[in-house]
């Protein structure tokens, strides 16, 4: 069963809740505002790599000039052979490889919402950036950038694209959170219990047809802001205190429900932490993120993905970027996390990061 830690280490945009994005974003369609950063001036996209001499807190993305034999990691000019792979300007591989140019991420490719053949499929190691709350800092180098499909601006999709990036959307599936500008389109009887810690949201029925069709509409809202793939959170409500008599069945049918919907739209789709449900659902499912695993010794549940080729987007989180070098120390040896890509992060989610040479 999950711990009823999943309240606290999960990190969401709640410090901008029913702010002036949500109001332009339901009139226009898209937002332009956001918050300053704390910090980024120290953040993500510093001189160095994590890992490397001269890296640490705020250096920059994971496999800099020292990682992984590239210029710059997953992306880097001579990195796994491509002008930009896993995210550059013509990804996995670069102009002659796997389709050339257009392929997969390319200038033409999957850098916007493309069809089911070209769906974004990320390899172990792949390197990214997760923010959700603060100003996108788009200088970091890496192959994937994690952010808030509501709250972040089409400019900033745009721009990450451009600078060869793979963009996952996140949204919460399996809660409804009353700042967000379709809150009011759930029905009273698709939302029961409070999430324990986090004002202003409710676990879903996902058993509702009602919550699955706005479920599909976001997916719809992630094409059309050209979203390669998509991050849908608190997929375990059957695992926690729902007020719903949801079943492991009622999970799994939900989260399949979302990967088949996602893959329709030519959208790539990660299985969020789930620790009890991966090896059932890496068939379906085109890569993962597990929020501190290694803490609650849960990483070799997510060898499934490592086997079969997928990416495990993994989190450990600490108190204060000063704790972030020590934590970093202590995971990234550890064979319970090989093959993983694994970040240092604040609760927050803002720009800081560090990552695993």
């Amino acid at each position: 069963m999950k711990h009823e830690r999943e309240g606290w280490v999960r990190l969401r945009s709640h410090a901008v809740a029913i702010s002036a994005c949500a109001i332009a974003w339901a009139a226009f369609g898209t937002t332009a505002c956001s918050s300053d950063s704390d910090d980024d001036s120290q953040g993500a996209g510093g001189s160095s790599t994590a890992g490397s001499a001269g890296s640490g807190v705020g250096g920059g993305a994971a496999g800099g000039a020292s990682n992984n034999g590239g210029t710059s990691n997953n992306g880097g000019a001579s990195n796994n052979g491509g002008a930009g792979n896993n995210g550059g300007a013509s990804n996995n591989g670069g102009a002659s490889n796997n389709g050339g140019a257009s392929n997969e991420g390319g200038a033409a490719g999957a850098a916007g919402a493309a069809g089911a053949g070209s769906i974004w499929h990320p390899a172990p190691g792949t390197s990214w950036q997760w923010q959700l709350t603060g100003t996108i800092d788009t200088t970091v180098d890496v192959a994937m950038y994690d952010i808030d499909l509501f709250e972040t601006s089409q400019a900033t999709i745009d721009a990450l694209h451009a600078a060869g990036r793979k963009v996952v959307c996140y949204f919460s599936a399996g809660s409804r959170e009353d700042w967000r500008p379709d809150a009011g389109q759930f029905q009273a009887a698709d939302y029961g219990n409070d999430l324990d810690g986090w004002a202003g949201e409710t676990w879903l029925d996902i058993r509702s047809q009602n919550v699955r069709n706005i479920m599909k509409t976001r997916l719809d809202l992630a094409v059309t802001k050209k979203c390669d793939g998509v991050e849908p959170d608190n997929v375990d409500g059957y695992a926690n205190d729902s007020g719903f008599p949801l079943t492991k069945a009622d999970q799994l049918d939900f989260d399949g429900f979302l990967a088949t919907e996602a893959h329709a739209r030519g959208l790539s789709v990660g299985l969020k932490n789930s620790v009890e449900l991966a090896a059932t659902l890496v068939s379906q499912f085109d890569w993962a993120l597990n929020e501190e695993c290694f803490q609650y010794d849960e990483c070799g549940s997510l060898a499934s993905f490592i086997a079969a080729g997928k990416a495990v987007f993994h989190v450990e989180y600490v108190d204060s970027k000063g704790q972030g070098q020590a934590k970093l120390d202590d995971v990234c040896g550890d064979s319970s996390v090989q093959g993983f890509s694994t970040l240092v992060k604040l609760l927050e989610l803002d720009a800081w990061r560090m990552a695993c040479p």
